[in-house]
């Protein structure tokens, strides 16, 4: 059998820990994004650094690996449309099971481990379906399209209904000096 050397910076050589019950490795990787990840209103930019923290445990289905990935995503606010940029921290473990009958999503290959699926898909699904850029974002006036946040100072007019239009000018502040009718 020949045996492949696979390169690229989420593989992890694992030959000194396969079938070694109770061995461990610590790995630190410091890369960019390799592509876009994420089509939401939010993703990961191709060569944004990606930081991960991870540790390789050898346990009798195969290699456990856990860790932290930290990282910065990039888009727009859902309510306002402003651009947002936040960083982005999320941890992972998965089972890297060794070939065998068991079907597994991930697989030790040869004397390796490929963590890029691993890390991409941990980092899509962290990504938040509505961003915002504060979490009480008022959003957008739906008759000016203006950013509500702008104009926090003043309070923005209600636009009037053409059925009140005829009480527009009716206060009460001067109810005091009217007379009243007695009965």
């Amino acid at each position: 059998m020949v045996r492949k050397h696979v390169t690229g910076p989420f593989v992890l050589p694992i030959r000194d820990i396969i079938h070694r019950s109770g061995e461990m490795r610590e790995h630190s990787i410091d890369v960019p994004a390799p592509a876009k990840w994420g089509e939401g209103l939010v993703s990961v930019a191709e060569g944004e650094p990606v930081v991960v923290e991870v540790r390789l445990e050898s346990v009798h289905e195969g290699i456990l690996v856990s860790g932290e990935i930290d990282t910065e995503y990039t888009g727009i606010c859902s309510r306002c449309l402003i651009d947002i940029a936040e960083g982005l921290q999320v941890e992972f473990q998965e089972l890297f099971a060794y070939p065998g009958e068991e079907e597994a999503d991930f697989e030790v290959q040869d004397d390796h481990v490929d963590l890029e699926t691993l890390v991409r898909e941990a980092v899509v699904l962290a990504l938040p379906f509505q961003p915002v850029c504060q979490p009480d974002c008022p959003g957008l006036d739906p008759v000016t399209g203006e950013r509500l946040a702008d104009n926090a100072g003043s309070q923005p007019r209600e636009p009037l209904d053409p059925r009140w239009a005829a009480l527009q000018d009716f206060t009460t502040n001067h109810d005091d000096e009217a007379p009243r009718p007695r009965g």
